[in-house]
């Protein structure tokens, strides 16, 4: 199997951005992306673009990727539009690696961008009840519903999308299994919230304490607003490469894709955690790097809610199957911690539009391998995972892709 290396990363600031279309922030983070890794328009021999939400949202069907990419200059080449739910990000990096191993060509590009922040918020809303099987809608939520009881959960609860009901039974699911706390998840977000600060590009740069995110409005029971990710303006794009690749382009700060793992998930119980698909997932990028999880010096999870964070860690082997609320207690997870997770902001802070997240935690793993994350660097890392999930089927994501990346 022959190396491959992101070589360039560029990445807009998240966040509403009522001056910049789609086409605008493609511009920017692919130009950020190219001037990183020295390279040129013309270098580029393939490119994965994915938006999830322009189709629905400005009418843009079929071809985003062709409109985006051609109205700043790319001609001729290939381009593949992608969309894996939340996933969609990391599925585009996946591909373009999957070419690159192929010998299609020795460059390629990953790009996501979504328009997000938009004054009709209802039309955004019904955005999220397409992440699921619409054919059986009613009945995925009471089967969810139906896991979660005996916790009790208050009435009532803010305007929210669909999925924040999903995690919300996913939270008091695990709260069921394991006696994972409410104020476990704050813990995790407030983590989140503080790293947010020492990250320019964050929608929200704001640290908050433990108690400020309890007291948050209430979304569905056990989460709060501070728990769970806004909706977002961006774009993120990554260059990698082939080693043939890389002998054209800026290789002093080249980093090494290890494992790049797309699954979808499995007919599991509902008990039986092992199985989940991002454990499934992580096992195999593992096998696939050559490392385990005490090698992992930094991780960026998929914490659309915060109860996503205490999962993640547990399915990425950083603790027992769990011991995810407790880890986040004991601040194993914060930056200085033994496993420092989510240094971006996560979701939480630094935002969620939707086509860019799996990039822009590559962004920040790449910036951190490089040792150029400034404040918010970990320091002597050399190992990172990242863990991008999207929509639902039955009773866990429906895709799920884990990515390591290694110092070369």
């Amino acid at each position: 199997m022959s190396e491959i290396f992101i070589v360039g990363v560029g990445m807009t600031k998240f966040g509403p951005n009522p001056m910049m279309s789609v086409k605008d922030m493609t511009r920017e983070a692919v130009q950020e992306a190219l001037v990183d890794a020295g390279a040129q328009m013309s270098d580029i021999g393939a490119a994965f673009f994915t938006t999830a939400t322009q189709s629905h949202l400005e009418g843009q069907y079929a071809v985003p990727g062709q409109m985006a990419l051609r109205s700043m200059g790319f001609s001729k080449i290939p381009m593949v539009n992608v969309e894996n739910a939340c996933a969609s990000g990391s599925s585009a990096l996946h591909l373009a690696v999957a070419y690159l191993k192929a010998g299609m060509t020795d460059i390629a590009l990953a790009v996501g961008v979504e328009k997000m922040v938009i004054e009709d918020k209802q039309k955004v809303m019904d955005l999220f009840t397409g992440g699921m099987d619409v054919h059986n809608r009613e009945e995925t939520f009471a089967n969810l519903m139906k896991l979660a009881e005996g916790i009790e959960a208050p009435d009532g609860g803010g305007h929210r999308t669909a999925f924040m009901d999903i995690y919300a039974s996913f939270a008091r699911t695990h709260m069921k299994a394991y006696g994972t706390t409410q104020r476990q998840m704050a813990v995790a977000a407030a983590k989140n919230h503080y790293h947010s600060t020492l990250n320019p590009k964050c929608h929200f740069q704001m640290d908050m304490s433990v108690e400020e995110v309890l007291a948050g409005r209430p979304l569905g029971y056990p989460l709060t607003v501070p728990m769970c990710s806004p909706l977002s303006d961006g774009g993120a794009a990554i260059v990698v490469c082939s080693r043939e690749g890389l002998k054209r382009l800026r290789s002093d700060r080249a980093v090494k894709v290890m494992a790049s793992i797309l699954v979808t998930g499995s007919d599991r119980g509902p008990d039986d955690w092992g199985a989940h698909i991002t454990r499934r997932a992580a096992l195999l990028a593992y096998e696939t790097a050559g490392i385990g999880p005490d090698d992992i010096s930094v991780a960026e999870v998929h914490d659309a809610s915060s109860i996503g964070e205490i999962v993640q860690t547990e399915n990425l082997g950083f603790c027992k199957l769990g011991e995810g609320g407790v880890l986040a207690e004991s601040g194993a997870t914060r930056l200085g911690g033994r496993i420092p997770v989510n240094p971006s902001g996560g979701l939480v802070s630094k935002g969620h539009p939707i086509g860019a997240t799996g990039l822009a935690q590559l962004y920040e793993l790449t910036t951190q391998l490089r040792n150029e994350a400034g404040k918010r660097q970990v320091p002597g890392a050399r190992f990172a995972v990242a863990e991008n999930g999207g929509g639902l089927y039955g009773i866990e994501e429906a895709c799920a892709c884990i990515t390591i990346l290694g110092r070369t």
